[in-house]
């Protein structure tokens, strides 16, 4: 973790300085924005800005923006100062962090920034194949090809590779590919001399010199514009580079990362991606399953971001009900983790009581999460995207919970033998799924 903290010395910063080295993170200083600007520009990265609300956040975030640097900003200032705080959150920053600072606090943002890289929960054994072979490849110099749905945490795996290698306590760096304007993409990889360009004001160190001796994140590669895929090329097999209007080669050391939620080989085929770049990138391959073919992850999932969000807005942990749990299992999760993530943030924040009920699990609009039966009546039952067994599942939780956990009425409701039944829901607990607990037929027999 990089922190660069922008503001003029004072006891306070330095105490906050002093709270992130404790926690890991290497500290820097600038006096001021622009010289702040100045050693990003340098490839000085940072991971996280820091930056004392005397000074105008909306000017360093508009800045940030301009030259598209792209690093989180926290204001921090004193407690009195509620003005200067809101005024900060409206300019842009995530968080306001009251000075003099609190431990825990800090430890809680960078903890969020950092997104808990080198913590992976994976508990269903389609999502634990994954991770047996990247703690195989981490160690290794080779270029990683990481596909899949878009939400399924592919970024999250390229920081567990990078964390797991031996270029660890280099950079980690990351660009999208497909959120940078075609014409830009050149200058932000390799980096431009003053003047190259129109608006070219200062050199600009490129992407690949800022992750120098550490790992580059290719986020979305399928994305790139096939005439810079050559120049890209070029780079990985000699690893020089030259910036855009300049004219000395400079040498760079570092490992490639690529991600895609394309099919590469398609792409090949259809002549939008070069053949040998692909063969370049794709050294070893790392298929991210999404949600719905490793259910037993999604309660593991909806269980740390519950605990993690609650600690981040500083709210009482809760744990998520039976029946929060049960909605969250038979959901299909188009958006995988992001949307799951996404949704359980919300749910820490609407929950009321002890418990998160299913209630909270919210759709994005503030409309309560249906449940399948219902989502597929109200389009008129297409279920398009799910399999036979997730349907299959779904009608038995559903049916168990009509009939208040009987299963000898459930199964007749199902037509099927309750032994059938019983196999079902022993395979599903197997599963991590969440069954509601026998009801009046135990005292039957």
């Amino acid at each position: 973790m990089r922190l660069l903290i922008i503001g003029g010395a004072s006891s306070e910063l330095s105490s906050a300085a002093k709270m992130a080295m404790d926690r890991g993170a290497k500290v820097a200083f600038a006096p001021s924005i622009e010289s702040g600007l100045a050693a990003l520009r340098k490839g000085d990265g940072a991971d996280l800005l820091m930056i004392d609300v005397r000074l105008s956040v909306k000017d360093l975030i508009e800045a940030l923006n301009a030259e598209r640097i792209a690093a989180p900003v926290v204001a921090c200032g004193v407690k009195t100062d509620a003005d200067a705080a809101v005024a900060a959150i409206r300019a842009g920053a995530k968080e306001y962090v009251p000075l003099p600072p609190d431990a825990d606090l800090i430890a809680a943002i960078l903890e969020a920034v950092a997104e808990e890289n080198s913590d992976m929960i994976a508990v269903d054994p389609a999502m634990k194949k994954v991770i047996a072979l990247a703690d195989q490849i981490a160690a290794s110099q080779a270029s990683i090809l990481i596909t899949g749905e878009s939400g399924v945490g592919k970024e999250v795996i390229a920081k567990y590779l990078h964390a797991k290698s031996k270029r660890a306590s280099k950079p980690f760096i990351s660009i999208n590919c497909a959120a940078i304007p075609e014409n830009l993409l050149e200058s932000e990889l390799f980096g431009h001399e003053k003047g190259a360009f129109t608006g070219a004001v200062a050199r600009r160190i490129g992407k690949f010199e800022e992750a120098n001796g550490g790992t580059l994140l290719l986020d979305e590669v399928s994305e790139m514009d096939i005439r810079l895929q050559a120049k890209l090329l070029r780079v990985l097999q000699e690893r020089v580079l030259d910036r855009v209007g300049g004219s000395k080669p400079i040498k760079v050391d570092i490992r490639i990362i690529a991600t895609s939620n394309r099919d590469l080989k398609s792409e090949v085929k259809n002549g939008a991606f070069r053949e040998d770049l692909f063969f370049r990138l794709n050294v070893v391959n790392l298929d991210i399953p999404p949600l719905r073919k490793r259910p037993s992850d999604i309660v593991a999932l909806a269980r740390h971001f519950a605990k993690k969000y609650a600690v981040l807005n500083g709210v009482n942990e809760r744990e998520l009900s039976e029946g929060a749990q049960r909605a969250i299992a038979s959901s299909a999760w188009p958006g995988n983790v992001r949307e799951l993530e996404n949704a359980l943030h919300r749910a820490v924040l609407l929950a009321e009581g002890d418990t998160i009920e299913a209630e909270a699990i919210r759709l994005p609009d503030g409309e309560p999460m249906r449940s399948p039966a219902e989502a597929a009546a109200a389009s008129g039952g297409k279920m398009v995207g799910r399999t036979v067994a997730q349907v299959e599942q779904d009608l038995i939780l559903q049916t168990l919970d009509h009939c208040l956990g009987n299963r000898t009425h459930a199964a007749n409701i199902l037509g099927i033998s309750i032994r059938t039944l019983r196999n079902k829901l022993k395979q599903y607990t197997e599963d991590g799924v969440p069954v509601p607990a026998p009801g009046a037929e135990r005292a039957a027999g």
